[in-house]
């Protein structure tokens, strides 16, 4: 299909240029697997070249796999969506608010006007931030001398709020809070549950926190992006972890997230099982936020992280695992579209309505890398380019 030749081109243009190290890129539709690719390199020194079985961390795209976890609890009815959260986690039953900084640098906080409920975390309209895209954080971090969120240390989830409950929309360790959540109610680990109940019924047999040592030897190396433009490779010092980070620490491959991805795409079923019922599918896909702007995220580390505004001028609204477009975009998505991304600049969408969904992974730092959110948009328009000439 020319179509499909026509993301073979692009990928492996890409890759060539050297504007990417190398990609892996799937997309399905309800009736089965519409386009897999692997193009480049894992390591521009030292290869080898990239496979569709690489490993890549997916970093935030980890949310999505916790916010299943979550629902499935609710589903149970044991974890509420509008509950204080504090009932499961009494960490977070007398949450105290950041309104700045007294004259010797001390940080000033209160306590917050209302509780955390699970549907706040889950939208991130907690209050929680993220250092990386709030500077007052980071002046909180280095006030109180607690460790910053790379360390792995569960004291980096002892950040305060930085706005009441329900009042904005940021981005931040809300998961995180959520994966502990689904481990006190489970009685197990992250981990185990996850194994149990989303990755073995849905054949993911490359995903985990901790890879095997096939698994190391397929890991993708990640590369920064320097002010020529030019990518070198880095080494990534793996902490010792002291929790398992349901907001970002996963590791897997193209084809196990693409059976994530497709599970959701058929409202919860997929490879005989049912992780999900419909309407809880349905659920998770509504914009759950109102009329909460999400803004352009401003970075404050720019050695992680662009600012970041993936959809410019597209308004968009947060369900209970994702962004959601509220408008078609340019590339082809349908309103209702859910989305989003890892830190190392791996991204996903599910379309509801055209019933495609689709997986693109690189490894590169800063996140919002010009060339592969570029790429990301031309794998998108083939894709659906793919399905007007299908």
């Amino acid at each position: 299909m020319r179509a499909l030749a026509g993301i073979d081109a692009a990928l492996s243009r890409a890759a060539e240029a050297k504007e990417v190290p190398g990609v892996v890129a799937l997309a399905a539709t309800e009736t089965g697997v519409l386009y897999e690719g692997a193009f480049g390199l894992r390591d521009l020194v030292d290869g080898p070249a990239m496979t569709r079985d690489s490993v890549f961390r997916i970093a935030s795209m980890t949310k999505a796999v916790t916010s299943v976890a979550a629902m499935q609890l609710v589903e149970q009815g044991k974890l509420q969506l509008d509950e204080p959260i504090g009932r499961v986690l009494p960490e977070l039953a007398a949450p105290q608010v950041l309104e700045g900084f007294n004259s010797s640098g001390a940080p000033r906080l209160r306590p917050a006007k209302r509780p955390i409920t699970l549907r706040h975390l889950l939208t991130h309209t907690a209050g929680f931030g993220y250092e990386m895209w709030n500077a007052e954080l980071i002046r909180y971090v280095a006030a109180t001398g607690m460790p910053s969120l790379m360390t792995g240390k569960l004291a980096v989830l002892q950040l305060p709020l930085v706005f009441d409950p329900g009042e904005r929309w940021e981005y931040g360790i809300n998961i995180d809070w959520v994966g502990r959540a689904v481990e006190r109610v489970a009685g197990q680990p992250l981990d185990t549950y996850f194994s149990a109940h989303i990755f073995a019924p849905l054949g993911m047999t490359d995903t985990g926190f901790v890879p095997s040592a096939d698994q190391a030897s397929r890991l993708v190396r990640v590369h920064r992006r320097g002010p020529d433009g030019s990518l070198e490779p880095i080494t990534m010092e793996t902490p010792h972890r002291e929790f398992f980070s349901g907001g970002g620490g996963l590791l897997s491959t193209g084809r196990d997230y693409l059976a994530f991805l497709r599970m959701l795409l058929h409202q919860g079923r997929f490879n005989g099982a049912e992780l999900l019922r419909p309407e809880t599918v349905a659920l998770i896909g509504q914009n759950q936020i109102g009329n909460l702007p999400l803004g352009i995220m401003k970075t404050a580390m720019p050695e992680l992280s662009n600012d970041v505004d993936l959809f410019p001028g597209v308004r968009c609204g947060h369900g209970l695992a994702s962004v959601v477009n509220a408008q078609q975009s340019p590339n082809g998505r349908s309103a209702g579209t859910l989305t989003w991304a890892g830190l190392f600049n791996t991204y996903y969408w599910i379309d509801p309505q055209k019933h495609v969904t689709g997986v693109i992974l690189t490894q590169i730092l800063p996140f919002a890398d010009h060339h592969a959110v570029k790429l990301y948009g031309e794998f998108e328009s083939a894709v659906y380019d793919a399905l007007k000439s299908a």
